[in-house]
């Protein structure tokens, strides 16, 4: 049976929340999403954490995080910097923002030795989720010649704000496996349904028990060649494109469309949670508190 190891991603600034949101108390004694997060993946089995952070916010994040979560599981710190990039390949001089999360995990790649999943640092996925996607990645394999990837699915009302629009992967599925995903970019809760827009002025109504991507994946280590190579012909044509970005859920989408990977969905029931906006805030510590209370989590999370 492999280990299982947490990738998070950490990198990114709340541009619509208005602050550094990894790091912003949502727990009954100041705990951050994180804190949960790390909590469920070890009742979930997995044994270590990769934090993929920037520089500038290394100090303030380790200081939050250090103080707790390195004393719990095997933790290390990654970079995601622009000129993390294949050899003999410039960044654009004009270039600010990371390339993605594609580029994001590739950074994280030396600290990667088996199974592993991926998730967003400020997204409280709940235990279940963990436990299902851990449980998975413990007997993941590559066989006939395709590899072992998986994700867990939410189903689209679960994952709505009451405070603006989100984006969310779309996903098609047979069989428990995922046939495609599509980023749908602005998905609205109206008061009798849900729509998605691609212009900003016509509205598509959506199944809101539609299974979408919350971005919580597992990997086996080959993939992190094929993320490598796609990153190469990324490079070689979308580089100097502005705002351009290399996504996972493309190269998943690649992979399953050229036969190398049938995606396992493992569909959970938790009610996903998230900050992107401030207004998010209080109903996520109310759902915390609430579950604290009910005894799913300990009033003080590491005591």
């Amino acid at each position: 049976m492999s280990s299982a190891q947490l990738v998070v991603m950490a990198a990114g600034i709340g541009s619509r929340y208005g602050g550094l949101k990894q790091i912003d108390p949502i727990g009954p004694s100041g705990e951050i999403v994180l804190d949960y997060s790390v909590y469920d993946a070890i009742r979930g089995g997995f044994d270590k954490v990769v934090f993929i952070i920037r520089r500038d916010i290394e100090d303030v994040f380790r200081e939050k995080v250090g103080s707790t979560i390195e004393k719990q599981i095997d933790t290390a710190y990654v970079f995601q910097e622009l000129d993390r990039l294949p050899e003999g390949v410039a960044c654009p001089s004009d270039r600010t923002k990371p390339w993605g999360t594609g580029h994001a995990v590739l950074c994280a790649a030396d600290e990667i030795t088996g199974p592993f999943a991926v998730i967003n640092a400020d997204d409280f996925y709940g235990a279940g989720s963990f436990k299902i996607l851990g449980d998975h990645l413990h007997s993941a394999c590559d066989a006939d010649g395709k590899y072992d990837c998986s994700m867990v699915g939410y189903t689209l009302g679960r994952t709505l704000t009451e405070h603006g629009h989100v984006a969310r992967g779309v996903c098609t599925t047979a069989d428990q496996r995922l046939v495609e995903i599509v980023e749908r970019t602005r998905i609205e809760q109206f008061e009798n349904s849900v729509k998605y827009t691609e212009n900003g002025e016509d509205w598509v109504e959506i199944d809101p028990n539609s299974t979408v991507s919350m971005n919580m994946w597992g990997f086996t280590p080959g993939f992190l060649e094929e993320l490598k190579s796609g990153f190469v012909d990324f490079c070689a044509t979308s580089l100097n494109t502005p705002k351009s970005e290399y996504f996972v859920p493309s190269v998943v989408n690649d992979l399953i469309i050229a036969g190398k990977t049938s995606p396992k969905v493992l569909m959970t029931d938790e009610q996903w949670y998230g900050v992107t906006y401030q207004a998010d805030k209080p109903a996520l510590k109310s759902a915390i508190a609430a579950m604290a209370t009910a005894g799913r989590y300990p009033q003080n999370l590491w005591e």
